[in-house]
């Protein structure tokens, strides 16, 4: 289960430790401020109506995991060394489900899940060197088969639709950008950037994509 994810160091085969000087790109930092206030809606929401929704069942855990949304996707990005735009397009994934169910809830008990599983999966079609499942498994503290049935799930519930086109991805840029300008404290969560490093985002992202 997910619960312990984040709670102990991965294996040492999982690979080197990013240099000190190193530091995760800022879209990270935009997506994981996104997914916490969508969580946090939706666990109000749940409240209210009593239920998170069916259709994203494959990806819950017992309990919400103790890592935070920020040092899950830091840790995914350590790891795999996947690229900056496989965050974009993970992103845009829960996106289209979360219009596509609308009734099924993102909440702290699947975001996780669902974060490691659209993120591998965008690896897959972006990135031309990408690790198996079995080591995002590992790097995503769920076991390789619940990975595995995640993964299928997750193209059953989009229909296989998994490419994301060149305007549809700079839109989403465009939209995580609009997302830290409209909550300035975003800029300084990460060393105390001052936010103009930041408004390069949607270019240099959509450079990444081909």
């Amino acid at each position: 289960m997910l619960t312990a994810a984040g709670d102990d160091e991965p294996d040492p085969i999982v690979g080197p430790e990013l240099p000190t000087e190193a530091t995760p790109p800022r879209v990270l930092t935009i997506i994981s401020h996104v997914m916490e206030k969508l969580v946090a809606r939706n666990e109000w929401l749940a409240k209210q109506i009593k239920g998170f929704g069916k259709s994203l069942e494959a990806f819950y855990g017992v309990r919400a995991p103790s890592i935070s949304i920020a040092k899950y996707l830091e840790r995914i990005y350590k790891y795999t060394k996947c690229s900056p735009a496989c965050f974009v397009v993970g992103y845009v994934y829960i996106d289209r489900l979360a219009h596509k169910y609308p009734g099924s809830l993102v909440v702290s008990l699947n975001v996780h899940r669902l974060l490691v599983t659209c993120v591998m999966i965008a690896s897959k079609m972006l990135d031309d060197v990408h690790y198996n499942n079995e080591f995002y498994a590992r790097v995503g503290g769920v076991s390789n088969a619940d990975l595995n049935k995640m993964e299928l799930e997750l193209l059953f519930l989009l229909d296989f639709r998994v490419t994301v086109s060149y305007r549809a991805f700079e839109s989403y840029c465009f939209h995580l950008e609009k997302e830290m300008l409209k909550n300035g404290d975003v800029s300084s969560l990460k060393n105390n950037q001052p936010m103009q490093e930041s408004l390069s985002l949607a270019s240099t992202l959509s450079s990444l994509y081909v």
